[in-house]
C-alpha cells in the first residue's frame, strides 16, 4: 500500500517524510475490536507533527515502531469488521448537549466512515487504518467524505471544550480565542449554531468575516486591539472562554477575574511544545490568585475519542448547523508533506485535507 512515512523527524517531519509505495499493511488477521478502513481522505494537525519533532523516542513510545506513518484524522471506506465489533452498535450520549435515546449503528463492508485513530505506525497519510468504535463513527450519506475528514480532532476538540461547560439555549456567552484556525472555525459554530451561545472570537483582520459568517456576534482583530483590555471591558459577562491559541495574549487567563464570570471557565486547547509554553500552562494551572494567578477554574483539555461526541458531529453537519472550513483546496497525496509546515505557519483557516486515494467513488 502507499504510504508517507517517516523514522526519524528531526525538526522538520514535512523533510523526514518519504512515499513507501510498497509500505506494510496493518497487521492481519484484524484485532478483534477493531475495523479495517480505507482511507480516501485525511486531515493534518499540529499533534501529527508535534510528537514526531519531540524525537525517536517519543514515537517510539506511542507508536511502538521505528518508522511510523503520521495523521490521525480521516475519512473512508470499511474492508473488514473485527469479530469482536457486533454488527450493530448501541450507543448513548452522556456528553451530548440534550438527553437521546440510544441510537443503533451498524458497520460494514462498503460503509463510508469517518473518525480519528490514535498516532500509531498506520496513520491516516497512508491507505488504511485500524479504528475501535470509539473513533468510528459512520457517515450519512449528504456529508462528503473531505468535509467529514476534518472532525476528528479539530471539532472533537472543540465539542469537548464547549459542550460541557455551557447551558443550551440559554444565550452565554463564550469567547473563543483563535477563531480561524481548525479549532476556531468548529468551536464558533457549534456554540453559536448548535448550542445558541453569544459568541465573541479573535483573529486577524483578513478573517473577520470569516468568523462572523461561522455566527460569531463581536470579533476582536489581535493585531489592531487589546484583547484582554476589551474583555476587560465587558465586565463579568462570559460563561466560557475556549483558548485555541495557548500563550498570547499572555495575560489572557488573569485577566478573566475581569470578565469571565465567577462560575465561569478558562479552557486552554492550545499550546507550543517548548518550555515556555509548558511554563505559562503551569502558571495558569497552579499558581495561586495571591501570587499573581487567575481565580477563575482552568482546565486544560486533552481530548479523548467518545463514539457519541462524534456521532453528533456527524449529525450536526447533516443538518447544516456545522461546516468544514478547508483552507484552499483538497491537497494530492503527492504535495502532502508540505501541509505540515504551513500548520507550523499558525496562519491556517479552518483545516487541511489530503485526498489519500487515488480514486474515490464512494
Amino acid at each position: 500500500m502507499r504510504a508517507w512515512q517517516y523514522s526519524k523527524a528531526g525538526r522538520s517531519l514535512a523533510s523526514a517524510l518519504t512515499l513507501n509505495p510498497n509500505a506494510r499493511r496493518p497487521p492481519t488477521p484484524l484485532p478483534a475490536n477493531q475495523l479495517l478502513v480505507r482511507v480516501t481522505h485525511m486531515s493534518p494537525n499540529p499533534a501529527d507533527y508535534k510528537v514526531p519533532e519531540l524525537g525517536s523516542l517519543a514515537t517510539l513510545m506511542l507508536t511502538r515502531s521505528w518508522t511510523a506513518t503520521p495523521g490521525m484524522d480521516y475519512a473512508g471506506v470499511v474492508e473488514e469488521v473485527g469479530s469482536g465489533i457486533t454488527r450493530s452498535a448501541t450507543t448513548s450520549s452522556s456528553s451530548s448537549p440534550e438527553k437521546t435515546k440510544p441510537s443503533t449503528q451498524t458497520y460494514q463492508a462498503g460503509q463510508r466512515v469517518f473518525g480519528r485513530v490514535m498516532q500509531t505506525p498506520h496513520g491516516s497519510l497512508g491507505a488504511y487504518v485500524q479504528p475501535t468504535i470509539s473513533g468510528c463513527v459512520p457517515l450519512a450519506p449528504s456529508v462528503s467524505l473531505s468535509d467529514a475528514s476534518t472532525l476528528g480532532t479539530a471539532a472533537q476538540t472543540a465539542y469537548q471544550a464547549i459542550v460541557p461547560y455551557v447551558r443550551p439555549g440559554q444565550g452565554d456567552e463564550v469567547f473563543i480565542n483563535g477563531g480561524s484556525g481548525g479549532v476556531g472555525t468548529y468551536a464558533i459554530q457549534i456554540a453559536a449554531r448548535a448550542l445558541g451561545c453569544v459568541v465573541t472570537a479573535s483573529c486577524s483582520a483578513r478573517n473577520v468575516d470569516l468568523c462572523k459568517s461561522l455566527g460569531a456576534t463581536a470579533v476582536l482583530d489581535y493585531t489592531s486591539t487589546d484583547v484582554s483590555a476589551a474583555l476587560r471591558a465587558r465586565g463579568q459577562v462570559f460563561r466560557l472562554v475556549v483558548d485555541a491559541v495557548g500563550g498570547s495574549p499572555a495575560d489572557l487567563y488573569t485577566a478573566a477575574d475581569d470578565y469571565l464570570l465567577p462560575e465561569g471557565t478558562f479552557v486552554q486547547v492550545g499550546a507550543a511544545m517548548g518550555m515556555a509554553s509548558m511554563a505559562s500552562i503551569t502558571s495558569r494551572a497552579l499558581r495561586p490568585s495571591m501570587l499573581g494567578g487567575g481565580k477563575r477554574a482552568f482546565k486544560l483539555l486533552v481530548v479523548a475519542d467518545k463514539h457519541e461526541d462524534l456521532a453528533q458531529l456527524g449529525q450536526w453537519m447533516e443538518e447544516g448547523k456545522i461546516k468544514a472550513v478547508i483552507d484552499g483546496d483538497i491537497i494530492p497525496f503527492s504535495e502532502a508533506p508540505k501541509l505540515f509546515d504551513k500548520l507550523k505557519t499558525g496562519r491556517t483557516r479552518g483545516n487541511l485535507v489530503v485526498q489519500v486515494a487515488e480514486k474515490v467513488d464512494f
